[in-house]
């Protein structure tokens, strides 16, 4: 299922920064960065949940929060992009 995730982290202070480098490094793990805080990833159930308590465990749900849109197994009709950054097959093969 493709999952949607996007985080907003206070960076006001260094701890803050820290946070958000460790965000984005876990979503960049386990999906594709689409803007600056946005990641698509195609995750099964337990590789949502697993995801979803490790970015938890990183933030400060005081300062910080995390969005988690699931879109499903059927999102290709679901997702329209347009202008610059043309998409990606989010299932396709990835040369590295």
């Amino acid at each position: 299922m493709l999952i949607l995730i996007t985080y907003d982290v206070n960076t006001e202070t260094a701890e803050g920064k820290r946070r958000l480098r460790s965000v984005a490094k876990c979503c960049v793990r386990h999906g594709q960065r689409v803007q600056n805080s946005v990641f698509e990833c195609v995750l099964d159930e337990a590789q949502y949940r697993e995801v979803r308590h490790q970015l938890q465990k990183l933030i400060d749900p005081e300062k910080d929060s995390l969005r988690f849109y699931n879109l499903g197994n059927q999102y290709a009709s679901k997702v329209e992009h347009v202008g610059a950054k043309p998409g990606y097959d989010a299932e396709g093969t990835l040369i590295m």
